[in-house]
């Protein structure tokens, strides 16, 4: 995109474009979101900038009114460098509220050195005023969204102390956390945390929600017309749950969190977003896919990634369910977190939580009517989970396992990781989908967004 494009789009105040680049006023020294409802500024007086960070190290801070920190999150950087990926995922995860720099490095295999060159190359920052920008972001999601306190909201964005909070409030956005809740008026009082989630349309809500619900565990999850929502572990042991609200007028989830002991709410959020797949750009995809949509004579505009929790989750599901019935694997499923999830503790007593790898690995799964290598497998990988869990997070590492195949990890890596370029074309599913499409295309046209073509075979079926 060029000025021309973004001023196209900033007039327009066009959702699809919500993200991709931030609109900052020189007379303010405001950014904004393009689709801000204030009256447009002029041409002259604006700049743009690809990311809000990026903004801020210019010295604009967020406009108040349509909060650039609740934008769909798109970064230009993303996807060109597979250790800068990583790097932002785990810092998105909390790894620097945690720990250290040099401890991300390690985990990353490289000196700190070098990530803080990587950063500087392509984020225009350090990794930690990266993470220290992304808590600040979201500490004003909460001043402005709900009635937690301040103290409380310091704590929940991984501050270790109200001091420390508020000196890092005033240099990013250059104004107090008190100042944000003067104007907002008074507010209803509810449970909780509250928070407003925005995607870029369109959005397929319904193939999404169908997706879940037939693969829904009853406890573990809920899903209605308009809601999905489920049952959560951290990794400090707390535990909650969470319902995401479908509002197609406003292009975004309304979520309500609950925990069972004080946590930092940041990393639930960022796997929300993975889970309902917000962060996607379908205006790109949709452009991408509509040839091969074209010759198969179906148009889905608009099509998400359904999601899991989490990698060990979606290995589990995905080994219950190697050749056999959708069906028939969410019945497996049930009966494993009916025999070893725990009971959500708190007033939420009848829901549970998807099995932990140490309950798996060390139980026998002797009431599973399945074949005793398949039942193996699953130990083996609760136990690789439970031993070895940095080494278990990269799903390329379970082939070593016995009975688990490309098939297992790449499905694992779509719906645990959300990897973007996924291609199952041995799923019993797609090559039934396969059958009764046309067309002399290749999956490989379809890259990167390959498993967008794979959930589009899912949805023909």
């Amino acid at each position: 995109m060029n000025d021309r494009h973004y001023q196209q789009a900033r007039l327009a105040r066009d959702h699809r474009f919500d993200g991709r680049f931030f609109v900052a006023v020189k007379t303010t020294g405001i950014y904004c979101r393009p689709i801000c409802p204030a009256p447009a500024p002029k041409e002259q007086n604006v700049c743009y900038f690809e990311t809000a960070i990026a903004a801020a190290n210019a010295g604009f801070r967020p406009c108040l009114r349509c909060r650039p920190d609740s934008a769909p999150a798109s970064w230009a950087w993303k996807g060109t460098d597979t250790t800068l990926e990583r790097a932002l995922q785990l810092i998105d995860d909390g790894a620097l509220i945690s720990g250290s720099t040099t401890e991300l490095a390690d985990r990353l295999g490289i000196s700190s050195r070098y990530l803080g060159q990587l950063f500087q190359r392509t984020v225009g920052t350090s990794p930690k005023h990266y993470s220290l920008y992304q808590q600040v972001l979201f500490a004003k999601s909460l001043l402005q969204q709900t009635d937690l306190p301040i103290t409380d909201i310091a704590l929940a964005s991984g501050f270790k102390s109200v001091r420390r909070f508020n000196d890092c409030f005033a240099s990013v956005l250059q104004m107090t956390p008190r100042s944000l809740r003067r104007p907002m008026g008074k507010r209803t009082k509810e449970p909780g945390i509250r928070l407003f989630l925005s995607y870029r349309p369109p959005y397929d809500w319904a193939a999404l929600r169908t997706f879940l619900q037939t693969r829904l565990i009853d406890t573990l999850e809920w899903c209605g017309e308009d809601h999905y929502g489920r049952t959560f572990r951290l990794a400090n042991g707390a535990a909650g749950r969470f319902t995401a609200w479908h509002r197609p007028e406003r292009c975004g989830f309304e979520v309500a969190l609950a925990f069972n002991q004080p946590s930092a709410p940041l990393p639930v959020v960022r796997t929300i977003r993975r889970l309902l797949d917000l962060d996607a750009d379908s205006s790109t995809i949709d452009a991408h896919l509509a040839p091969i949509q074209n010759q198969s004579g179906t148009e889905r505009p608009g099509l998400r990634l359904p999601g899991t929790w989490d990698a060990f989750e979606a290995g589990i599901r995905a080994i219950l369910g190697q050749q056999i019935s959708v069906m028939a694997a969410r019945n497996l499923v049930q009966q494993i977190v009916a025999e070893h999830g725990e009971l959500l503790p708190g007033p939420d007593a009848e829901h549970r939580l998807f099995p932990t790898p140490a309950a798996l690995a060390h139980s026998d799964l002797n009431t599973l009517k399945i074949p005793g290598r398949r039942r193996q497998t699953l130990i083996d990988l609760a136990r690789f989970f439970d031993t070895q869990p940095d080494q278990a997070a990269d799903p390329e590492q379970w082939l070593a396992l016995s009975g688990i195949g490309p098939w297992t990890v790449n499905y694992a890596r779509m719906r645990g990781l959300g990897d973007c370029d996924i291609w199952l074309g041995s799923d019993l599913g797609v090559k039934k989908a396969l059958g009764q499409t046309n067309g002399s295309w290749e999956p490989a046209d379809a890259s990167p967004w390959q498993s967008y073509l794979t959930f589009y075979m899912w949805s023909l079926l």
